[in-house]
């Protein structure tokens, strides 16, 4: 079971897809920061400027009319660390144990036997029997 379970996770695509889904989601936090604090204020905007660190608020006691590049900035830091804690943790690992079953140091997916296939081949016809 445990066998199977690893030639399962070692496949190429379900590596793929995992490392996709953690990089979509942390991108997602980079556009929903772009959208919120560049996009909307600028929307919200009719004139006026503020300087605040790295917010800039456009008009004077209208809340809603900053551009905060810090916040930016900080979802674009957190971006790349993930990206770079997937690469270095998953991806790599990953491609460093298919290099070593294509050089034939580890053994690849369980391949089933001629025996064990006849053996499946005679329950199902069994089982076909069985519920007519």
């Amino acid at each position: 079971m445990l066998k199977g379970f690893k030639d399962f996770l070692m496949r190429g695509n379900v590596v793929d897809l995992a490392v996709a889904v953690i990089i979509g989601t942390a991108f997602t936090n980079v556009v929903t920061s772009v959208v919120t604090n560049l996009i909307n204020p600028l929307i919200a905007a009719m004139g006026g400027a503020n300087v605040n660190g790295l917010a800039w608020q456009i008009v004077n006691g209208n809340d809603k009319a900053i551009l905060n590049f810090g916040s930016i900035v900080t979802a674009m830091i957190n971006f790349v660390i993930i990206a770079a804690v997937v690469y270095f943790l998953i991806v790599l690992p990953v491609k460093a144990i298919q290099e070593r079953r294509k050089k034939g140091q580890e053994s690849g997916p369980a391949e089933p036997t001629e025996t064990e296939l006849l053996i499946e081949i005679r329950d199902l016809l069994r089982q076909q029997q069985g519920s007519r």
